[in-house]
Parts: C-alpha cells; structure tokens; sequence
C-alpha cells in the first residue's frame, strides 16, 4: 500500500517554487518510506522519472559518475540504460539511498546548473564522516524530514479523514468531550502508540489485525537500526546507547547517565556517536535548557539531556527486547492501560515524538526541591513571547507540583501551562489539563 503523506504538499511547494533551483534532498531514518514517497511522487508530478537506487545499482551505473562534465553523453545512457525518455523541464531523476554515492551527491551542483531535469535525492546517515568524505556537499538542495507517519498519517491509512479534524475542532473548544467521545480517541491514540508510525508495521497492522505480527515487523527494524548502529562505531557503544533508552526514561533520572549504558564517560568520542545516531534519525535528544526562556537554544546544555526514539511502536518492542516477542497480552494490556508497569515513559515518548514531527525542538528542565530531590519539566515550548511549560502524566491525576513551582519560579515567562494527561479536558486552578491526543495542536 501507498501512504498519504504530508510531506508530500511540501514537495509539490519546492517543485512549484524552486523550479530546477535546487535538487530536493528527503532525508529520514530507514525504512520511514522516502523513497515510496519520492516515486510515487514522481509517477504522479512528472512526464517521466529514472530511479537510480544505490543500493542496488549497477558498475555501469556507478561509472557514470566518475566523470560527468559531458552531461549530454551522460543524459544519452542514462536514459538507454533505463530505456526511459527524459523531457526538459518535465522529468525528474531519482538517488535514492544518496548516501552509497557520494559522488553522485557531489554531481548535484552541476546538474542542477545544467537545469534540464529536477532531482531528488533520499538517504539516511547523511552527515557520517565516511557518506561526505572528500566531496563537496552541493549547497543548491532542499532539505525536508521524512518522520516515522504522524496520528493523522495513522488514522488516514485506517480509512479514517475525520478523527483528527474533530479532535482539533474540540481542542479549540476548550471544552470537555464527555467520556464516551474521550474513552474513544484515548484508545485511538494508544492504538497508534502500541503500532507506530513506521509503514511496514501499519501495513502489517491493516493486513493481519495482530498486533503480534506487527511486532515481529519491528523487531526487525530495531535488528536494521542496530546494525547501522554497528556500522557507525565498531565499539558497540552506540547500540548499547540506543538499546537502554527505555531504561533510561523509567529510571526516573533528569539526564541520560552514559556510563550506566555503556560503562563509558561522556568525552568527546561519545558526544560525536550520539551526534551520528542523530543525525540517522532513529532518535530525538531532547535537551536540558539551563535558563528556561523563549530563547531555549541560547542555554541548551548538550551535556545534559534526554533520548526519545523517533518511533514510539518501536520503543514499546524495545522495552521489552528482553523476550522473543511481545505477547498478545501484553499488547491487549497495553491497549487498554492495564499493564501493571509504569506507563509515563510510553506517553512521554509519544508527546516528545509528536511535538518533534510538528516541528518542534525539545527542551526540558529540572531544578532541586526543599527535600532534596528534582522538581521536573519534561517539555518547555516557546509560544510568541511566553514559555509554555508541559508535565506528562500516566494516570488520570491531577497533581502538577513541578508545573506549579516552576510557573512560581518563572513567573513572568510563563503563558499557558499544560498538563498532559489521560482524562478529559479539565482546567485545575491555572492548570490546563489536556487528554494526550491533542499534543498535536499545542
């Protein structure tokens, strides 16, 4: 199945307005459906299309770019090899997994000169040292982020145009729904949390109703991403980073402690691994702000932070790597928020997934209590001139200390304040109490 998906008006906006100016460069971790969206792109935005796929692509292919300043010759067998006419202005040429060919990536700027045809190019790990060695990165590409699918990408592909609209129509109602509307879309987005957005496990989901099946689809995600994990550093430190994440966050630590995962201190040499398994995509870093204030990158500390995987389906089989599989039961559980476990690490990485897809940075803070431990802020978002402070809940309950002392404590700064939590909306006080389903529209 092909997906809907958002980016795709994004794409119609660089076509229609850079018109050949610069090569669109799709970026995103694997298996998130870039070069689905770029062919299916191209089939219905163009006359014709040639897709170069360097992960599979010829010695012949290959060669073409070892010299390209004929590109007229270069035109002539690329279009024989592919038996495919491209017209001026009216065809696009596809590289996709860019980052197997970095000459190929270096070839932009010329073609793009050249402005016959457009490009667009998809790739992973596209900043790795060894993807841009000795190239010149070509300065004339469009950048977009493919994420795993949002809520409405999810309830799209379950044939569902309504669900997202109502809720954000209620949202702006600021109004309560009633408890049959909120038992619904509660266990629609634990649906979407317990799935995921990545497509093969939607089309598992729509195909086989098991969310058994669509787990062992994960598994074999995880087994990809931690075998580029390998790829990146030979050590192992940075799948074992990647593996304790859902340790980490129910921990209960303000900050992501290195060396319990990997027995290793954070010098250089692991600030650069976790800035590689950024840059793959797979992870969002959320990072402590020690001055909490519109301006939040200003005093981002990047010493100190949080790691939230981009995939919440994902980060749910994650957590529990430690069997085979994760049974039926534990989903069923799961779906309808009776596992025994304590579940705020789920809806965190649900709330950081969806405000970073939005287009979001992620901020938190912490600061001490009069008893020794930390008050905490799991996400501070910038809205006009004002912080809008945001604590995550698991249960029903309205408690929000830390939201109370730091609005005390910054008062001043501060504009809305949220409590994302698993009832109906509500207002505490100043306290806006908010059903987790309408973090998209915060």
């Amino acid at each position: 199945m092909i997906f809907k998906r958002k980016l795709y008006e994004r794409m119609l906006q660089w076509k229609q307005k850079r018109n050949g100016t610069t090569a669109l460069l799709i970026q995103g971790a694997r298996r998130v459906g870039k070069s689905t969206l770029a062919t299916q792109f191209a089939q219905q935005e163009y006359k014709s299309y040639i897709l170069l796929d360097f992960a599979e692509s010829s010695t012949e292919i290959d060669e073409l770019f070892d010299n390209i300043r004929d590109l007229d010759y270069f035109f002539f067998r690329l279009q024989n090899l592919f038996h495919t006419t491209l017209y001026k202005r009216e065809s696009v040429i596809i590289f996709d997994e860019i980052q197997l060919k970095p000459l190929a990536r270096q070839a932009i700027k010329y073609l793009v000169r050249d402005g016959r045809y457009d490009y667009i190019e998809t790739g992973s790990l596209l900043s790795i040292k060894k993807n841009v060695q000795h190239i010149v990165i070509p300065s004339e590409e469009t950048r977009l982020t493919l994420y795993p699918m949002d809520f409405e990408e999810f309830r799209w592909a379950l044939s569902d145009d309504n669900t997202v609209p109502f809720m954000e129509q209620a949202f702006s109602m600021k109004r309560p729904m009633g408890q049959s509307v909120h038992r619904q879309w509660m266990r629609d987005i634990r649906v979407y949390a317990l799935v995921g957005g990545m497509p093969q496990a939607v089309q598992t989901y729509l195909s086989t109703n098991d969310l058994q099946q669509v787990d062992a689809v994960k598994r074999e995600i995880i087994q990809l991403y931690d075998d580029d994990f390998h790829k990146i550093d030979g050590s192992g430190t940075a799948s074992r980073l990647f593996k304790d994440i859902p340790t980490q966050l129910t921990s209960n630590a303000n900050r992501y402690m290195v060396y319990s995962a990997t027995e290793r201190r954070l010098n250089a040499a692991t600030k650069a691994i976790i800035r590689e398994m950024q840059d793959s995509k797979v992870i969002h870093i959320a990072y402590h702000a020690n001055d909490p204030q519109v301006g939040m990158p200003l005093s981002r500390n990047t010493d100190r932070y949080k790691i939230f995987l981009a995939d919440t389906g994902l980060f749910l089989t994650l957590a529990f790597w430690d069997k085979d599989y994760t049974e039926n039961i534990i989903y069923q559980q799961l779906l309808s928020d009776k596992l025994s476990v304590n579940l705020g690490y789920v809806y965190e990485n649900l709330v950081a997934q969806m405000l970073r897809t939005k287009g979001d940075e992620l901020f938190y803070y912490t600061f001490p209590s009069e008893n020794n431990h930390n008050y905490e802020i799991d996400f501070l978002l910038s809205r006009g001139n004002k912080l809008v402070p945001i604590e995550v809940k698991s249960s029903g309950y309205k408690t929000h200390k830390s939201l109370d002392v730091f609005c005390e404590k910054f008062s001043q700064r501060i504009g809305e304040r949220i409590l994302l939590y698993t009832k109906d909306y509500a207002r505490d006080g100043q306290t806006v109490c908010v059903p987790v389903y309408f973090t998209p529209f915060l």
